[in-house]
């Protein structure tokens, strides 16, 4: 299969790359096209996550309410920002389907779903530390921070209020 483009050397210097100008030029045309096909720039960096901020919140096929409804929502389910148009939001959810929300149906408070049949939630960000609570597959915790002194851990509370530490590979939304 051919190249979609190809850089050749700059003329006359025998080195290889774009001009600062055509660099210019490419950086400013790839912003504007992720823009007009619908895409948010800054998620182009990182993986954006929201959850559902009412009860109810119905993920669509396609960016309109005259589509087909494919689920309903519980409230505060997590989901990843994949492209957003403004009014609607085009989001995976943690079983990996890809559907079409109103932007006005999420918030920007982080929630995570346990992925393990049984969740520790320990003391500290350490497997040694004492564990205060477990969780079930499936269970809704809200993310406070990552640990940022142990990477690879998660600070979280459960809504009955037992708070903690779990492995960020057993949870999904992080």
């Amino acid at each position: 299969m051919a190249p979609l483009a190809t850089v050749s050397p700059r003329a006359g210097t025998g080195s290889p790359g774009l001009s600062r100008s055509a660099a210019r030029t490419l950086v400013a045309f790839s912003v504007v096209a992720i823009a007009a096909i619908g895409l948010d720039p800054d998620l182009a960096n990182a993986a954006d996550f929201r959850s559902v901020a009412e009860a109810g919140g119905t993920l669509y096929d396609a960016p309109s309410a005259k589509a087909r409804p494919l689920f309903v929502a519980s409230r505060g389910l997590p989901v990843e920002v994949i492209a957003s148009d403004g009014t609607w939001v085009k989001v995976r959810d943690p079983a990996g389907d890809l559907a079409w929300i109103e932007a006005r149906a999420l918030s920007k408070r982080r929630t995570l779903v346990v992925t393990v049949r049984v969740l520790e939630v320990r003391e500290r960000a350490d497997e040694q530390s004492g564990v205060v609570a477990r969780m079930g597959e499936g269970v809704l915790l809200d993310l406070l921070e990552q640990a940022e002194t142990r990477p690879g851990w998660l600070q979280v509370r459960h809504r009955d209020g037992a708070a903690g530490f779990v492995r960020i590979s057993q949870v999904w939304g992080g």
